[in-house]
């Protein structure tokens, strides 16, 4: 195993915190479209549910809430709330709570990059209202590297971009598969964030387990350059 030289971070649900950006949105859209209603928590919750924490498409998605809400006259076209979405969604984006502690750590020592499944427009838009684009040598968002994790070739494209082995690269992620499987398959260290069981945590928990795992990564280095 070789050095450790680049720590590779997912987007969603490990540096924004996806939940409350949705939420957060949700609430804005509520506002927008249903003021005519005193009680919208059932609303807000029920958007949430069908979102299926982003990864139901956002076409199928507004197509169920326009056959199902109760709209207040003209009822909106799917393309207009489409672009709703695009504009407010990404205004929403929140970072995890002390998230920016952990990159503000490892930008001292470590080159950065961040691959992240979405659209161009939406996954940027978020990179920018965040505040980080500056903190990352390399992103790569998979609609404009025309693939998506898990397939192999997105982490590819990063490590031949940055000119490293995958054995110098940490992957930090919170999906199994689209994150941990497939960074693993070509042979990158991987720190998955359990994100679900995190929020059940304090947030000191997240920095604790990003650098913890990450020592125990480069202890094994360490470890396989002495042998």
């Amino acid at each position: 195993m070789k050095a450790i030289k680049a720590i590779i971070f997912d987007l969603d649900n490990t540096l924004l915190d996806r939940t409350s950006t949705f939420r957060s949105f949700t609430n804005v859209f509520i506002e927008t479209y249903f003021n005519h209603l005193e009680m919208t928590q059932e609303i807000c919750e029920r958007i949430i549910y069908l979102d299926q924490d982003g990864y139901k498409d956002k076409s199928e998605l507004f197509s169920q809430l326009i056959d199902e809400l109760p709209w207040s006259g003209v009822i909106p076209q799917k393309l207009d709330l489409l672009n709703f979405y695009t504009t407010e969604y990404v205004k929403c984006a929140i970072l995890m709570d002390r998230a920016r502690e952990v990159i503000t750590h490892f930008r001292k020592k470590y080159t950065m990059a961040l691959i992240t499944n979405g659209q161009t427009l939406i996954q940027h838009g978020k990179i920018n209202q965040l505040g980080i684009r500056d903190d990352f040598d390399l992103i790569i968002v998979s609609e404009e590297a025309g693939v998506k994790k898990p397939n192999p070739r997105i982490f590819e494209m990063a490590i031949e971009e940055l000119q490293l082995k995958p054995e110098e690269c940490v992957y930090i992620g919170d999906h199994p598969i689209n994150d941990i499987e497939g960074a693993a398959r070509i042979g990158m260290e991987t720190i998955w964030i359990k994100v679900k069981i995190l929020f059940e945590w304090s947030a000191k928990i997240w920095i604790q387990t990003c650098c913890e795992q990450l020592k125990n990564c480069l202890r094994k280095s360490l470890l396989k350059q002495g042998n």
